[in-house]
């Protein structure tokens, strides 16, 4: 064992404690697939994640990925914090005004956008679900066949059966049957987009519903997504915000228009967070996925 930096990093929030935590290893050199897991375990986070040298010339770092249950080939928010975590301890990228991350999934390029990064998002491969699939979640979730609106599964590195519900206040009022879910070995993202109005809303909704549609939008007003992630087969019951699924979701969404080609995306709040995505697709067609990260520890670890 010997001592190595460490930080932990809150991604898609500009203010501590707001977004989804990532523990990063600055040098996992030496560590096996059994010790990085073991204290991807014990950090208890959705996500930690270990820098290395690279083994392709055009990558600035690697990275690997873990969460408590196992390896991820790419995941969104630890490509941010990773990066962001790499920057602030004095990396320097090989091309001006790019980043070039080695993971599992191929080469992910990232640039700044002012304190902001993006990362370039992965082509997403699009399936149509199963209906037996398909009707086993939303018996796990409490959704009637009426209330989705659209449904994929999306692959990007990872897997989710993407839902488009009905609407934003649908998606928050959601209370899931964690356990079918682990069962059933599929991960679930869920997006509604938010009614036009606020006076469009019904008239009677749960309170619970009242505040996780007020939290979601205290900040700011210009939410076009409402994003919740269940992940129960990879022992995080509800991740607070998720990188690789708002990815797969803005290429599945934009391309079939439901959503415009700049939008802003919203997810934590059933958690008490206040994570925000912002997501666009340039003229090309790649989507990029941005957010802000901030260092809340900053020391040394021993493995």
């Amino acid at each position: 064992m010997k001592t190595r930096a460490f930080k932990q990093v809150d991604v898609f929030t500009a203010k501590p404690y707001l977004g989804n935590p990532l523990a990063v290893v600055l040098d996992g050199t030496g560590l096996d697939d059994a010790q990085m897991q073991h204290f991807a375990k014990w950090t208890n986070l959705s996500e930690t994640t270990f820098l290395l040298p690279p083994t392709e010339p055009s990558a600035d770092y690697r990275v690997r990925i873990f969460t408590p249950g196992g390896e991820l080939p790419f995941a969104g928010h630890p490509t941010l914090g990773s990066c962001h975590a790499w920057l602030q301890a004095g990396g320097r990228s090989k091309a001006p005004g790019l980043i070039v991350q080695q993971c599992a999934q191929g080469l992910v390029p990232i640039r700044p956008e002012g304190e902001r990064l993006v990362f370039a998002a992965p082509p997403s491969r699009l399936s149509a679900p199963s209906p037996t699939l398909l009707a086993k979640v939303a018996a796990a979730l409490g959704l009637k066949a009426q209330q989705i609106v659209a449904a994929q599964l999306l692959d990007n590195g990872p897997v989710w059966l993407g839902l488009l519900l009905n609407d934003a206040d649908t998606a928050l009022a959601l209370r899931p049957d964690h356990r079918l879910l682990k069962e059933l070995g599929q991960k679930v993202g869920v997006a509604g987009i938010p009614a036009a109005q606020e006076d469009a809303s019904p008239p009677l909704i749960s309170r619970s519903n009242r505040e996780a549609r007020a939290f979601a939008r205290s900040d700011d007003e210009g939410i076009g997504l409402e994003v919740r992630a269940f992940a129960a087969p990879v022992g995080i019951e509800e991740d607070p915000v998720t990188g690789s699924l708002n990815a797969s979701l803005a290429q599945w969404l934009i391309a079939e228009g439901h959503l415009p080609s700049r939008y802003l995306a919203a997810q934590g709040q059933c958690l008490g967070r206040a994570g925000r995505v912002h997501v666009s697709r340039d003229a090309e067609g790649q989507v990029w996925v941005g957010g802000d990260s901030v260092t809340c520890i900053d020391g040394k670890v021993t493995l």
